[in-house]
């Protein structure tokens, strides 16, 4: 009996040996669903006017190009190199629209130098109360600050880094982390230095942001089911992805790492 796994790779046979475009759209009629999953996922954190379905239709044209790109034969998943490149092209997009305050990025650089330097002199992370006195405001308007970057930054784990493939595809860091039987691209040494700079800024997180950036990036929970998980709202767990992404950057700049952010 036919599988669907099984008509799915004579797809994808059929489409290399012919490049016929009904099969191409074959094809990404499969793996739409991945394109709404990748949009759901990147617009939790985004603005409420910033529509799920402008993020399916930027995220789209990443499966056609991934679609048109995959070669098979390579030993990678083909969701693995798709949702790669659906989250790049979404950010991307939302990117050329630049539609991020100057007001917010100022802040959110702000921040992340207060938490370097604090970081750098202390030896551990700092707290709230260290990094609000170091840029001279109160406790409260820190919150107010992560709730604003929060609802306006697209930042994210998945850019912390990106890796140039053997193609000369740029591969997200974190999906080589997450699929630890993809094959390494080529500059093993660099990303393996890449991956043991992660390992350890996430290590020094404190427990509750850990725990937020495991539970959205590895156990691919919602931020409203973080919140369920914590007791907190959905706009405190943003807030503390936020500063746990911040927190990230600062101490992988301060290693001398290179920060694609």
């Amino acid at each position: 009996m036919t599988t669907r796994a099984d008509e799915t790779q004579q797809l994808w046979l059929d489409y290399r040996r012919t490049g016929d475009q009904k099969i191409r759209d074959r094809l990404i009629l499969t793996y739409a669903p991945l394109v709404k999953y990748v949009a759901g996922r990147l617009g939790s954190g985004l603005p409420a006017h910033v529509d799920e379905g402008d993020l399916v239709s930027y995220g789209l044209l990443g499966l056609i190009g991934a679609i048109e790109r995959y070669d098979p034969a390579r030993d990678v998943k083909f969701e693995t190199f798709a949702m790669a490149r659906i989250k790049g092209q979404i950010i991307d997009e939302l990117r050329s629209m630049d539609w991020v305050p100057r007001s917010v990025r100022s802040r959110a650089r702000q921040i992340e130098r207060a938490i370097g330097e604090l970081e750098s002199r202390l030896g551990r992370a700092p707290t709230d109360e260290e990094i609000a006195k170091k840029l001279g405001i109160t406790g409260e308007e820190l919150e107010d600050s992560l709730g604003e970057i929060a609802r306006s930054s697209i930042a994210a784990l998945d850019e912390l880094w990106t890796v140039s493939g053997s193609s000369g595809d740029q591969v997200a860091l974190i999906d080589t982390i997450e699929d630890e039987s993809a094959p390494d691209p080529q500059g093993t040494l660099s990303v393996t230095e890449q991956k043991e700079a992660l390992a350890d800024a996430i290590a020094r997180l404190p427990e509750r942001e850990k725990l937020v950036v495991t539970l959205y990036y590895y156990e691919e929970l919602t931020l409203r089911e973080i919140g369920e998980v914590l007791g907190v709202t959905e706009s405190r767990v943003s807030q503390l992805h936020t500063k746990a992404i911040l927190r990230l950057k600062a101490h992988i700049a301060s290693a001398g790492a290179p920060a694609a952010l």
